[in-house]
């Protein structure tokens, strides 16, 4: 019985208090045009595709160090490693690319 009334406690304090935080006024931070938008979302974007082709490019290595002389993990190996460089290069340079086409279309 304590149990519940801790909890529907906690249950009616969180739901108070959220009544309260509801109430405040946030300002506006966002981006104000379309442009500034669509380069922070491609900044987000390009940091993750490179930080993943990172990743990536440690698992290529493991590959390599596990392969054992076997072609087909060596050849699984130097795929990904083509693939974690090529993710990388995309990554790294999505501000730069997204700046190109958005000067084309302005």
């Amino acid at each position: 019985m304590k149990k519940v009334y801790i909890l529907s406690s906690i249950l009616t304090g969180t739901f108070l208090l959220a009544s309260f935080a509801l109430a405040q006024s946030i300002p506006n931070y966002g981006p104000t045009d379309f442009k500034t938008l669509f380069t922070g979302i491609a900044k987000v974007v390009g940091d993750v595709i490179g930080s993943l082709g990172t990743i990536m490019f440690i698992v290529s290595g493991i590959f390599f160090a596990t392969s054992a002389g076997n072609p087909q993990r060596i050849e699984t190996a130097k795929k990904t490693l083509l693939y974690a460089v090529a993710g990388m290069v995309i990554g790294f340079g999505a501000s730069a690319i997204v700046s190109t086409v958005s000067g084309w279309v302005q």
